[in-house]
């Protein structure tokens, strides 16, 4: 029993410690398409938000990124300026903004990526449609753990 439970230990290590790694590289990965874009971190990071949430209130923003609203508000401008979204104000309500995303310089994006889907594509060829089927599902549950995690930071 002490054995199966050490192992079990030993084996989420292995898996642990590749997803920081991964999750630093990642990192560095975004780094170098921020600065080839001008952008910085938390602008990626609003601007992914934005583009998988849907269109959101500079206030929802700025919780969802764990960001100051102020830091959000220099975080827009620069992404306005820049073509990536536009802000929007409520016909009911003037004072009411929604910012969302624009498609128009997705390819931009899209091709400082195209090294790492390759070689994601190469790695995908490994395996059997039913183990990529299982990692999906691993992935999406780290995920929501992550979100998760981050949450209960953000309540303290």
């Amino acid at each position: 029993m002490i054995v199966a439970a050490r192992e079990r230990r030993r084996l989420g290590t292995e898996i642990k410690d590749p997803l920081r790694q991964l999750s630093l590289q990642l990192t560095l990965l975004n780094r170098q398409v921020v600065g080839h874009l001008q952008l910085n971190d938390a602008d990626l990071s609003c601007l992914e938000l934005l583009t998988r949430r849907g269109p959101l209130s500079p206030s929802a923003l700025a919780r969802l990124a764990g960001l100051h609203p102020a830091t959000v508000t220099g975080v827009l401008d620069r992404l306005e300026r820049g073509g990536w979204v536009a802000r929007e104000r409520d016909a009911a309500d003037r004072r009411a903004v929604t910012v969302r995303a624009l498609r128009d310089r997705d390819a931009e994006l899209v091709r400082l990526y195209p090294g790492m889907n390759a070689t994601m594509d190469e790695v995908f060829a490994d395996y059997t449609d039913a183990e990529l089927q299982l990692l999906a599902g691993f992935l999406r549950r780290t995920t929501e753990a992550g979100q998760q995690a981050t949450d209960r930071l953000a309540e303290d």
